[in-house]
């Protein structure tokens, strides 16, 4: 599975990379910019899951059967509130 980020997650790519995952930015692709609506056909084209905070690129992939991953502010903020919580309880 190749992944496409969007580019407010470009910063992503080398932890995605270290992790395993055959990454792309919309910006190593060209795309920087595009409308959303290139962003996702070329995703479409390249059989490619899109990873972006978007929620009008999440709708275009989801009507055209593109996988996308949606990773907003409430996911942020969950992933955050579990590691302030580890911090607490050990007593930081």
């Amino acid at each position: 599975m190749e992944i496409l980020l969007d580019e407010m997650y470009t910063g992503l790519k080398p932890f995605l990379e270290a992790l395993g995952w055959k990454v792309s930015s919309v910006e190593d692709v060209g795309l920087k910019g595009a409308a959303d609506k290139e962003v996702v056909e070329y995703a479409e084209r390249h059989e490619m899951v899109l990873v972006t905070q978007e929620h009008k690129v999440v709708g275009l992939a989801r009507l055209k059967g593109i996988g996308c991953v949606f990773v907003g502010p409430a996911e942020v903020a969950r992933v955050i509130d579990g590691k302030l919580r580890e911090l607490e309880k050990a007593g930081k």
